[in-house]
């Protein structure tokens, strides 16, 4: 059985890292997963500033659950040498902040290119970032996102089966739904390699995200095979019920929200309470 350790990435609920904690604390959950901050996304800190959020942090008692980074979040086509040398940065970032774990990506894919022709250039940037990482203590953490290389469960299979030892893997089952991957079966196929679960819901029929356990995710489920694994085990929430400042920029569609609008909330910290709650509700359910 998991002992899960609830954490989110806060920036959702609006507002500077104090604000953060606030809602982090006010909803029960205990680590954050860093992505906008003061000074901006996690990714481009200084060892100084995130020195700076690891004693703000260490004040008022909240963890790291890794670090929410935007690496191998870029055009497989782009120069991979700066980004490399950004990742670096994010490494020694992960230890000064206590978390083994930086959440990355394998490159986007331009549309209507097939995917396979790039195997051999992720994986070489793939196992360069995992090497650096692993040789400094640190896990690189590989999400499933549409549009990147890794997008559904056999390249994700892939990935994690290749680079075994190196990298582990980020279970987001609404990017899966998004990309009209099966999430059950998906989960079976690659459960040996999955670290931790980001919780967050979505439609099959338009693509949208909602509050847990009112989408296709069959999270309750998910969460209960989930649980069969031993250890500590991170589930991150991620709400995305309402568009917020920065949302745009994480989104790869030109801009196009993928949030209902069914579920909208007057505030930032609105739509986080109300994504805690159906989060709170459903992890009870699968545990019980």
């Amino acid at each position: 059985m998991a002992e899960f350790i609830l954490s989110a990435f806060a920036d959702e609920a609006g507002g500077g890292l104090l604000s953060q904690i606030d809602a982090l604390k006010a909803n029960g959950l205990t680590h954050i997963e860093p992505r906008g901050l003061d000074e901006g996304n996690i990714s481009t800190f200084t060892a100084e500033q995130a020195r700076n959020v690891k004693k703000i942090l260490d004040e008022y008692g909240i963890g790291v659950s890794a670090v929410g980074s935007h690496f191998g979040k870029i055009n497989i086509k782009d120069d991979f040498a700066p980004h490399f040398e950004s990742f670096k940065q994010c490494v020694e970032n992960a230890a000064i902040l206590d978390t083994e774990n930086i959440r990355m990506f394998s490159f986007f894919i331009s549309e209507g290119e097939n995917p396979d022709v790039y195997r051999d250039e992720v994986f070489e940037r793939l196992e360069k970032m995992c090497d650096y990482a692993v040789a400094h203590g640190i896990w690189c953490c590989h999400e499933n996102e549409k549009g990147i290389y890794g997008d559904n469960d056999i390249r994700c299979l892939d990935i994690l089966r290749t680079l075994k030892g190196k990298i582990k893997g980020v279970f987001d089952p609404a990017n899966f739904i998004q990309c009209k991957v099966e999430i059950l079966p998906a989960y079976e196929k690659l459960k040996e390699y999955i670290e931790y679960m980001h919780i967050k819901d979505c439609r099959l029929s338009d693509g949208f995200v909602v509050p847990c356990g009112s989408g296709d995710g069959n999270l309750e489920e998910l969460l209960r095979r989930f649980n069969e694994k031993d250890g500590k085990r991170f589930l991150t929430l991620e709400p995305h019920l309402k568009v917020f400042a920065g949302l745009e920029n994480l989104e790869e569609d030109g801009g196009k929200s993928s949030v209902s609008e069914e579920f909208t909330y007057p505030t930032n910290r609105d739509a986080f309470n109300a994504a805690c709650d159906a989060f709170h509700k459903i992890l009870k359910a699968a545990t019980e």
